[in-house]
């Protein structure tokens, strides 16, 4: 019984193939540094193939930091509802980092990913340089 428990196990590892690993970036400025994971999508994917970069980031009603990308990312589904800690595209090259909860108006938001830890290091007023590298 165990042989063929273990036989089914293995032939279904092998028709889901390798899991994939979720992609982690490291977002860092004079404020702090954090992690994100990214979902995955043809935006993030094209996101990753930019990295590393520098971001000039405002802050925009006091709920995010805002700044625009060196080129525009693909467009996919979009979701009017964020949380804290939600990275998002307001258009195709306007990146998002939101360190509070909240609903955004139509069209909506493109999500990239989620920070992992404490992202209140972004709650602050002012600009701020972010340099956004993938974690290896």
């Amino acid at each position: 019984m165990f042989k063929l428990l273990l036989k089914a196990f293995f032939i279904t590892l092998g028709l889901i193939g390798p899991a994939m690993a979720q992609e982690r970036i490291l977002i860092s400025s004079e404020w702090g540094k954090v992690t994100a994971e990214l979902v995955d999508n043809i935006a993030t994917r094209s996101l990753g193939r930019m990295l590393p970069l520098t971001i000039e980031m405002r802050d925009h009603l006091r709920q995010e930091k805002t700044g625009n990308l060196p080129s525009p990312l693909p467009a996919v589904e979009r979701q009017l509802d964020f949380s804290t800690g939600t990275l998002g595209l307001w258009n195709s090259n306007h990146f998002v980092i939101y360190y509070s909860d909240g609903r955004v108006p139509e069209p909506g938001i493109i999500l990239l990913g989620r920070v992992t830890e404490d992202i209140s290091i972004f709650d602050q007023p002012g600009p701020v340089t972010v340099r956004v590298e993938r974690i290896k």
